[in-house]
């Protein structure tokens, strides 16, 4: 008689069974969605570069010649290490990226997608400052505290601010979205939306037609407008009116019979005209 198989309700071991998955605990998930969101980030910064500096010719380029690009994202390590209290290993990667870049940011200071720093030597940002998405900064920008409180003391920057270079914002105070800062301005206190910051300390011109979203950002450096000047030109055009008014036939400036011309006249197309100056 043929032996009876053995009933089994088990397939045996390895019999075309598909391979266990490991399970992915919470850390595990975490720390993936972390990394695609700073893949995510880096290609949008990549992005950014191209769109705001017309020397960017390639993706290696960006990756290997842009200290603003290295400052980035050192910060984004750093701050992400902040965030986690290993103060002292993301103050370490800052002075780092500092020695490597020319460029210091705090690792707790805050800053939002597409943030771009062109050239970038000499900037300066402080541990509570706070940058918005599509923020540029130019080289020799100070984001600085103006107090010597533990809470907020630096200044934060809406989206779509453009700060020129040798800029310097100063205090707790708010840059309004879309703004534009002139460089070398000195700037004390809050700017409204859509605004231009010109002068030391810095004067704020709201602009008559906001800058819609839809349109690239306002790298427009040159557009900048001359407060003192207009109005020191608007004061000599009604000064010039009311001494006509005065001397009537007179010509302007006789004295004694003789004609003494005025030292500086109005400027002309933005050129200033005068006797002599010594400069």
């Amino acid at each position: 008689m043929r032996a009876q198989r053995p009933l089994s309700i088990l397939p045996p071991l390895g019999a075309n069974q598909p391979a266990a998955k490991p399970r992915q605990g919470l850390w595990g998930r975490l720390a993936q969605n972390e990394v695609v969101t700073m893949l995510r980030m880096m290609r949008e910064d990549i992005q950014s570069v191209f769109g705001r500096d017309p020397a960017a010719r390639s993706t290696l380029e960006v990756l290997f010649c842009y200290p603003g690009f290295h400052a980035v994202w050192g910060h984004r390590i750093a701050h992400w290490l902040w965030k986690r209290k290993l103060h002292l290993a993301a103050r370490w990667l800052s002075q780092v990226m500092r020695f490597f870049t020319g460029i210091e940011i705090h690792p707790g200071a805050s800053i939002g997608p597409r943030f771009f720093i062109d050239h970038g030597m000499g900037v300066v940002i402080g541990e509570t400052a706070e940058g918005g998405a599509d923020v540029t900064l130019y080289h020799g920008v100070t984001l600085g505290g103006t107090s010597l409180e533990k809470g907020k003391r630096h200044p934060t920057l809406e989206d779509r601010v453009v700060v020129g270079s040798g800029a310097k914002i100063l205090g707790a105070i708010v840059i309004g979205e879309g703004s534009r800062i002139g460089s070398n301005a000195v700037v004390v206190k809050s700017v409204p939306p859509n605004s231009v910051v010109v002068g030391v300390p810095g004067q704020v011109v709201s602009r008559s037609k906001p800058r819609p979203v839809s349109e690239p950002l306002d790298l427009h450096h040159d557009q900048l407008p001359d407060l003192i000047g207009v109005t020191l030109t608007s004061v000599m055009a009604r000064m010039e009116i009311l001494e006509k008014r005065i001397l009537m036939a007179e010509p302007e400036g006789a004295v004694g019979g003789q004609f003494v011309p005025a030292p500086v006249h109005p400027p002309d197309h933005g050129v200033w005209h005068g006797e002599d100056f010594s400069i």
